[in-house]
């Protein structure tokens, strides 16, 4: 896809339930890449992601579609999908600890074109404690033509919190 990545921003976390990473999208670029080396967590389950609007506040209405595909290592691949959601469900499945982090690349369309919709695709790997490795290969559109600053990642799991988060953002030329 991209023959050149601009480093835009990172941020890292430990012991919090959520992160967001505040202004990185601008009108330099019109495709962005996530990147998140090391997504461990106190509860197995699949995390998530909201955008930030304009104004760096979490997007909470029911404007999100996803389409997942699972691979699995310990059963068949499966589908899900998810409309009119108020967050992307599925951006990756993560277990306990740094032996089964989670880790994904995610690319942004036009997040800061407030005339569209933002469109994103990413890929993921995970761990299930006690199954095995599982993927994802996923595509989400945010269903709202606003400008989007930001995004904002939610830990999976009841009553889970990462205790290791590092992401990177990057434009992409």
């Amino acid at each position: 896809m991209a023959t050149s990545l601009q480093f835009i921003k990172s941020a890292s976390a430990t012991s919090v339930g959520t992160l967001s990473v505040t202004d990185c999208f601008s009108a330099n670029y019109d495709v962005y890449q996530i990147t998140i080396a090391k997504m461990e967590q106190t509860a197995n389950g699949w995390n998530e992601m909201r955008f930030l609007d304009s104004g760096g506040s979490s997007i909470t209405a029911s404007e999100y579609d996803i389409a997942t595909l699972e691979l699995k290592d310990y059963a068949s691949f499966s589908e899900y999908r998810a409309t009119n959601s108020n967050r992307f469900e599925t951006i990756n499945y993560s277990g306990t600890g740094s032996a089964v982090a989670g880790a994904l690349t995610m690319y942004i369309y036009n997040p800061y074109d407030s005339s569209s919709y933002t469109f994103a695709s990413w890929q993921s790997n995970g761990f299930r404690t006690g199954l095995g490795s599982i993927g994802g290969k996923v595509i989400g559109v945010h269903k709202s033509a606003e400008q989007i600053s930001g995004v904002h990642f939610i830990s999976g799991g009841s009553g889970s919190v990462f205790t290791n988060l590092d992401v990177s953002v990057y434009g992409v030329k």
